[in-house]
């Protein structure tokens, strides 16, 4: 066995440093031979030529590394080192490090669907608008981190947001309003915590599409924990939809985030590639 250590330096204000000792420990114990990779990482032969390859970051470090290698063949693994880890605790809910590690060593690997947003690839999701607002503030507290600096820009936008007029195409049924929340799912959670699409499965070939209806500032309040914990489908102003191809318009360049990176489109065609990449479980 040998092992592709990609490890993103920035991530997590330098949380995927601080673990690569422990990492370099456990494997060295255990006799298995690794190579490391700070930040410039290799390429698709030297990966291939390996059993498996770890990714060392958070959401956004591992959509870069599945749009840098969208065609790998070898297992991966997202081991927690960024600040929201959204697609991590998908995969391994809350173990420690030495418990996911003698997980991953194990090889049992899992087929996982892969979301495509004008053409990038993405693993969380993606949110239009509000969401894209939230990621946008966030550039200036990055200090803070995670779902506690998440939580604090959203409580902001929920006494600033306007709502934003979309059409949203779902399986060729067309809709035209104004939506709170407009997000497009291929997994569960965002923002370090916030469960927006929680029946969302990995590997099913569907997208889950969440919108909200228009609220005023009381409401968004009051229903905030709800959503934050998914509790939120049964609500009246909440619709859920499965889809395997999703398109919205806007009337202007908006602020959206994928997998926790900020992009900005006037159009997103959004599809779901089945059991694309192989992870480690």
């Amino acid at each position: 066995m040998s092992i592709a250590i990609l490890i993103n330096t920035k991530a997590g204000g330098g949380k995927g440093l601080k673990i690569i000792p422990l990492i370099e420990k456990f494997l060295k114990e255990k006799k298995i031979l690794y190579e490391l990779f700070f930040d410039d990482w290799c390429d698709y032969e030297t990966i291939n030529k390996q059993s498996m390859v770890w990714v060392v970051g958070g959401d956004g470090t591992l959509n870069y590394f599945i749009n840098m290698y969208p065609n790998l063949i070898v297992p991966i693994a997202i081991i927690k080192g960024g600040t929201g880890n959204d697609f991590a605790w998908k995969l391994y809910g809350n173990l420690s490090l030495e418990k996911q590690l003698e997980l991953l060593i194990n090889n049992s690997v899992e087929l996982v669907d892969v979301g495509v947003c004008n053409k990038k690839y993405f693993l969380n999701g993606i949110g239009v608008g509000f969401d894209g607002e939230i990621l946008k503030s966030m550039k200036k507290i990055r200090w803070l981190g995670g779902h506690f600096g998440y939580l604090f820009i959203v409580i902001q936008k929920i006494f600033t947001y306007k709502e934003v007029f979309y059409t949203l195409i779902i399986n060729d049924f067309e809709i035209k309003d104004k939506f709170l929340l407009l997000s497009v799912f291929n997994s569960s959670r965002t923002g370090g915590g916030f469960h927006i699409a929680p029946t969302a499965i990995i590997n099913d070939g569907l997208l889950n599409v969440i919108t909200c209806k228009p609220l005023n500032i009381i409401k968004r309040l009051f229903n905030l924990p709800k959503i934050e914990k998914g509790k939120h489908l049964s609500l009246p102003f909440i619709k859920h939809h499965l889809a395997k191809n999703v398109y919205i318009k806007c009337a202007t360049k908006t602020a959206a985030q994928i997998d926790g990176e900020l992009f900005w489109a006037n159009e997103f065609k959004i599809s779901i590639i089945e059991k694309k990449l192989k992870f480690l479980v």
